[in-house]
């Protein structure tokens, strides 16, 4: 389990079809261990090799590329990277699994201040689990969404969120894994399976 409070960034060194090669301080490399499990974009994965003191890699089945931006990763792209949540440590954002449930494109970025407010569009099965003020994770970033619409979303970014994650580059067009929050998704799996149940027994 994760929290979306990103305290590392990585560097794409190495793409093959099925494995990916991040390159990171040694500080963080320190911590990792072989079969252990770290956040990419907000994307769970299985540290699968350490060839050396600043890179780790991981193998990704296809389906995870399929449903998330990680297949579209150019050479040199920055990531952001979390640890998992220690038992006893602080639980700074909202509870985040690294599933994501799929991915969203910036259609605006304006400024409010000395922050920033970025707007998605966004598939209807993702904006089902979405209400205003509830949280969601966008490349694993914990964040509180502002507006949610019929066709998008829209949440703020302030100074420190913008300088610590990838999002300080985030430009109109891009794609992001979305990964909405879990008792939102219960909540509607519960909702519907009651009304099915009801209109059955009419």
């Amino acid at each position: 389990m994760f929290t979306g409070i990103i305290e590392h960034q990585g560097t794409v060194k190495k793409k093959t079809a099925t494995r990916l090669h991040v390159e990171a301080t040694a500080g963080l490399i320190e911590q990792l261990t072989i079969g252990a499990s770290i956040a990419v974009n907000g994307v769970c994965l299985t540290i699968s090799k350490i060839p050396t003191e600043t890179v780790f890699a991981f193998d990704v089945m296809s389906e995870t590329l399929r449903r998330t931006t990680l297949g579209g990763l150019k050479l040199n792209a920055a990531v952001n990277l979390e640890l998992p949540l220690r038992i006893g440590g602080h639980f700074g954002g909202h509870i985040v699994q690294g599933h994501a449930d799929g991915t969203a494109t910036i259609t605006r970025i304006r400024r409010s201040g000395n922050s920033r407010v970025i707007s998605f569009a966004a598939p209807e099965k993702i904006l089902n689990h979405m209400v205003e003020q509830g949280s969601i994770a966008i490349d694993g970033v914990s964040l509180t969404l502002l507006k949610v619409s019929d066709t998008g979303f829209s949440i703020g970014i302030i100074p420190n969120t913008k300088d610590r994650t990838t999002l300080a580059h985030a430009t109109v067009g891009l794609e992001v894994n979305v990964e909405t929050d879990i008792v939102a998704k219960y909540v509607h799996k519960f909702i519907n399976a009651s009304l099915k149940k009801r209109h059955e027994t009419r």
